[in-house]
């Protein structure tokens, strides 16, 4: 426990402060590159899941179950070194972009396909009614609809996604807890152990918390809202009520 309150330890965690900044600027970078990546995967793998065509279904659920269903560190440390031992290897952080996008790509595209399919068939009809399109009646009457369904499990989807930045560290990454590791194992810097990792997690907290409330405070805020929507639409037409009772 005196690792914890050591003066020098934390002296020591001051005076190398820029090293979990970089980081922490490496974990930030990193995941918003993924999260592009991971949107723009998740968008076609889940239109091609409510696409209505087997073969597009099919396509879909093999990337969801394959990625899903393997860890997350034996696809970056297959990809990484794939790629290294093939002569093409792009770098630690490319690796880093393309692993994290791939495998949070894949729970994007249930969230996104779970939103299309809680809007009702009629949506559907209605808008193919109206002479839309497939990509018509998606960006202009289903999207916008399942958003509110969509929005809060993709915040916590992109909270597990900053926390498995920490997975580059098994390649020698740059991002927050490999850079908090090379400081505790350095030769200068080595020893303040309690510190770093306690300011390692303190940093993921300050990330991470706010999305992950955000999250639940929007959660509760739609569901409140589909309540006082029902409650008044039952008022305005009480048969409708008794007839959904």
């Amino acid at each position: 426990m005196s690792g914890i309150f050591s003066g020098r330890a934390w002296g020591k965690i001051w005076m190398y402060r820029s090293t979990f900044l970089l980081g922490l600027v490496n974990t930030l970078e990193t995941a918003f590159i993924s999260l592009i990546i991971a949107l723009s995967l998740g968008i076609i793998f889940g239109l091609m899941a409510t696409s209505g065509r087997k073969s597009l279904k099919a396509i879909s659920r093999v990337y969801v179950e394959v990625i899903q269903n393997t860890p997350i560190l034996l696809q970056l440390c297959f990809l990484y070194y794939a790629l290294a031992f093939s002569g093409h290897s792009p770098g630690i952080l490319v690796t880093g972009f393309i692993a994290l996008g791939v495998y949070t790509g894949a729970y994007m595209s249930e969230v996104i396909r779970a939103g299309i399919e809680s809007i009702p068939k009629g949506q559907f009809e209605a808008a193919e009614a109206q002479g839309f399109g497939y990509f018509g009646r998606m960006y202009y009457i289903i999207l916008p609809q399942s958003i509110k369904v969509i929005l809060p499990p993709m915040v916590n989807t992109i909270v597990n996604m900053i926390k498995n930045t920490s997975c580059l560290y098994i390649v020698g990454g740059a991002d927050l807890l490999s850079l908090t590791y090379s400081f505790v194992t350095g030769e200068n810097t080595g020893g303040s152990y309690a510190p770093a990792y306690i300011l390692c997690g303190a940093l993921f907290f300050i990330m991470c918390f706010p999305l992950s409330t955000l999250a639940s405070v929007w959660e509760t805020s739609l569901k409140k809202r589909d309540r006082r929507t029902t409650v008044t639409n039952t008022e305005k037409n009480p048969e409708a009520g008794k007839e959904a009772v």
